[in-house]
């Protein structure tokens, strides 16, 4: 019933805008944790050695952190914490608000990407645009939703918030640069590890919303061709629902880089209106992973 009731109060109030504005969000309250851990133990010999012991505190603190919400009496104070860290209702918001910034105009559409992606936005065209924002609805749809819901239904409050404080250290520090690919190795590793079969069942969702992609489709084969070992595997499976060729060459830092497509004979000039679409198999997928959580519920009653 915590994990049911957390989902839904997160798909109707999101991120309301008025609290967060005066309160920090506890995603902030982690990043800033490991910016400071990140400053602090980061230097020095032995990164690799730091790195992995500030995971394994961040993930003992988040375990502790868990366990003392949950001992509290009665249900809502999971609920409430699983409704925060969970984040069907702000993706949705994010990503349709790149497509009406297309319909108004290039530039706002850029703006609205740069918020969600990483990449350099400055040279985009509409279908770059609408690419990514359906990339990052992909992936985000994975481990900002099914991932997190996965390891609530799993481990509780406990479990959630290691996820969230390992996939938050992931990506502020779990990059192959001279900086972190030492120190953030344990972040990068066990966020691979997390995820690994929340990627998956994400496709299985996206899949389910059109049960005949299977007989056309081997997604495991685009997945495989990633440069990440999961998200490849939401990206595939949505961009093959949607027909449109997903992540392809982009740059990164004024640097381009030549990454292969998913789903390379789907249609690579995306719009506004392909963007929706993917809103539109986003709910799909969350109303399907609703009734597998309200059948637990069920049997577990």
């Amino acid at each position: 019933m915590t994990v049911l009731l957390a989902m839904i109060l997160d798909a109707i109030f999101g991120e309301p805008k008025w609290l967060w504005d005066r309160q920090p969000h506890p995603a902030v309250l982690m990043g800033r944790l490991i910016g400071w851990a990140d400053r602090r133990f980061n230097c020095g010999n032995n990164p690799w050695d730091r790195g992995i012991a500030v995971m394994a505190l961040l993930v003992a603190g988040a375990m502790a952190l868990g366990g003392a919400i949950q001992a509290l009496p009665g249900i809502w104070a999971d609920v409430i914490g699983g409704a925060i860290l969970l984040a069907q209702k702000s993706l949705v918001d994010h990503v349709r608000a790149v497509a009406t910034g297309l319909r108004h105009s290039l530039d706002a559409g850029k703006q609205a990407v740069a918020m969600i992606v990483g990449r350099d936005t400055a040279d985009m065209d509409q279908a770059a645009v609408s690419r990514a924002a359906i990339e990052s609805a992909a992936e985000n749809f994975s481990d900002g939703i099914i991932a997190p819901l996965f390891w609530f239904v799993v481990a509780g409050v406990p479990g959630l918030l290691v996820y969230k404080i390992t996939n938050t250290a992931d990506s502020m520090i779990g990059y192959r640069t001279p900086r972190h690919e030492q120190f953030g190795w344990a972040a990068a590793r066990f966020d691979d590890l997390l995820n690994l079969i929340p990627a998956r069942l994400t496709a299985l969702l996206f899949v389910a919303t059109k049960p005949n992609l299977w007989k056309f489709v081997p997604i495991s084969k685009d997945a495989n061709l990633h440069r990440s070992p999961n998200a490849g595997w939401p990206e595939s499976a949505l961009s093959r629902g949607l027909g449109v060729a997903l992540s392809g060459p982009r740059a990164y830092h004024g640097e381009w880089t030549e990454f292969p497509w998913v789903n390379a004979t789907g249609r690579r000039e995306a719009n506004a209106d392909d963007i929706d679409q993917s809103i539109r198999e986003l709910w799909k997928a969350w109303a399907i992973a609703l009734g597998g959580v309200l059948l637990l519920t069920v049997l577990c009653l």
